[in-house]
């Protein structure tokens, strides 16, 4: 019968879709990790049980749980409120919201998301991206633009380790339904996409020429005409969508009457997987930017580790 393991501290990553737990040492090292669906959507109602189900796949006991992400949305576990942009990254700690719990149960914490608003009032939020950009600040990169891309890509501007901007790109969840249905996933055809570098490249160099729902149908134009093969609409749109992005980021700078981007300015931090990272680097390329990529799993680790110093102190 296998041993369960004592480990001081268990971080969650618990998103709409998944969820990736991490082991971790009083040192902030990660001695085991799993990944599955069960997401938030997956887990409504059954938190706790959920929660066992994780520690079991770890195989571990543990003296806290800290989770980030959608487990703390109106669809998660508990709702917990947004920290307003003026606090500090290194200071979310202080905000962990404690799920009740039972007399045998670890503590279990829940890390808030941020709203912030813009110059004209507008809000936006995230969910699990500051506890990577909380990561970030630890490892010493406490100002510039940074990128978390996925299904809703986040761009957020720190400053001194507070967050600035944010704003967020559907730009993940566009690729998918579009892809899968409609107008440019007939474009392209039942058979199997392949990795166009040219379209791709291409898709870059017209993005925000026209409004992104015209350049959309553009698409659809260039297989209709015989400009462009059904197989390489994925990657011209992928193009697109990630150029879109870039460029709306470069003009924003401009519109406030900064002027062009400095050369210490083309360079963002970037936190993601592999994949997305090679996509991003290479459509920054082409624009004559660069991308500092951090390890996201280094990133969730250094900042869980910080986050339970404060758990601690409320245990």
């Amino acid at each position: 019968m296998e041993t369960t393991l004592h480990i001081p501290l268990v971080g969650i990553d618990w998103g709409t879709t998944h969820r990736r737990a991490y082991a971790i040492t009083a040192q902030g090292t990660c001695t085991q990790e799993m990944a599955d669906d069960q997401g938030a959507l997956a887990s409504q109602g059954n938190f706790e049980a959920a929660l066992k189900q994780a520690l079991g796949a770890l195989n571990t006991d543990t003296d806290c749980v800290i989770m980030a992400g959608m487990v703390g949305s109106a669809l998660g576990w508990h709702e917990v409120p947004y920290a307003d942009q003026e606090l500090a990254l290194e200071d979310l700690g202080k905000h962990l919201f404690a799920v009740p719990a039972g007399t045998t149960a670890p503590p279990r914490f829940i890390v808030p998301g941020y709203r912030v608003r813009n110059a004209w009032g507008q809000p936006d939020v995230m969910r699990g991206e500051e506890t990577q950009l909380l990561g970030a600040v630890v490892q010493g990169h406490s100002d510039g633009w940074f990128v978390l891309p996925g299904t809703h890509s986040k761009w957020v501007e720190l400053q001194d380790g507070r967050v600035r901007q944010l704003r967020t790109y559907m730009t993940g969840e566009l690729f998918d339904l579009l892809g899968r249905h409609g107008t440019l996933a007939a474009a392209a055809g039942v058979g199997t996409p392949v990795w166009d570098a040219t379209a791709f490249a291409n898709g870059v160099r017209v993005s925000g020429q026209r409004a992104l729902s015209h350049m959309l149908f553009a698409s659809r134009a260039l297989v209709v005409c015989g400009d462009m093969p059904a197989a390489s609409t994925r990657s011209y749109l992928s193009g697109l969508l990630i150029g879109t992005e870039l460029k709306d980021v470069m003009h924003s700078h401009a519109s406030t009457g900064t002027g062009a981007l400095s050369p210490s300015q083309q360079r963002f931090q970037l936190i993601g997987s592999p994949e997305l990272a090679r996509h991003y680097q290479t459509a920054a390329d082409l624009l004559s930017l660069q991308f500092n990529i951090l390890d996201p799993k280094a990133a969730f680790l250094a900042a869980v580790s910080h986050l339970y110093q404060h758990a601690q102190k409320n245990t």
